[in-house]
């Protein structure tokens, strides 16, 4: 890849993430940290406001915008393909943020692109073969839980268990495995790690008070779990 399409992606990329280091961006674009470091340059005197955080890396000052990306075809297919794959979650509450979310992507696709993009959808389908229909409205909220720390109270039924439990809980991280979403968090009834699946929470009420974060790592949790 030639400099200026790098410089190009290296700015879409700054604009989509809060902070990338040159390391990162050096094994993204296959070139050397030196490069890197000539590129933010670059970006520099080309006006761009990047800013270098000592210790953690480059981000773009506040409130700067870009020109609207242009989608390629394969691209916006990914997106199209994408879509079927979430419409059967069971969510409700995830499929309508992502259709917004899609809504205002597909109108900075060309005319062009579009056209295929509607074409291509028509041509798509994912079978459902969940054996439950439980479904739930929920992940968006809890998503905000999770990268806001706020607390969480909930009611929960176990599989096959006419109990109801209340639980506060710190909101963790997710997973999806066969079609559900799975919630881990602090469990203050149980002082430990609990997974939670989503359309098992009764009722949820997400606290204003927060939490310390305790610098969960997921894939430390996997390699720690029995299975």
């Amino acid at each position: 890849m030639s400099q200026l399409p790098r410089l190009i992606s290296i700015l879409t990329l700054l604009k989509s993430r809060r902070v990338l280091t040159a390391p990162e961006l050096s094994d993204k674009f296959g070139v050397s940290v030196r490069t890197v470091y000539r590129d933010i340059q670059k970006l520099i005197e080309g006006g761009v406001p990047v800013i270098t955080i000592e210790g953690r890396g480059y981000t773009l000052m506040d409130g700067y915008t870009v020109a609207p990306v242009q989608f390629t075809e394969k691209e916006a297919n990914a997106l199209i393909t994408a879509e079927h794959v979430v419409k059967k979650s069971k969510d409700s509450s995830f499929v309508a943020d992502f259709e917004d979310a899609l809504t205002k992507i597909k109108s900075v696709f060309r005319s062009s692109v579009l056209e295929k993009s509607e074409l291509l959808n028509k041509k798509i389908h994912v079978f459902d073969h969940s054996f439950e229909n439980i479904s739930s409205n929920a992940l968006s909220e809890i998503q905000l839980a999770i990268t806001h720390f706020n607390f969480m109270e909930i009611n929960y039924r176990k599989a096959d268990d006419p109990n109801i439990s209340f639980r506060k809980i710190e909101p963790c991280a997710l997973f999806a495995t066969y079609e559900k979403w799975i919630l881990i968090a602090w469990c203050h009834l149980r002082k430990d790690y609990r997974a939670f699946r989503i359309d098992r929470i009764q009722h949820f009420k997400i606290l204003q008070e927060q939490f310390e974060d305790r610098k969960f790592n997921i894939q430390e949790y996997f390699n720690s779990c029995p299975f």
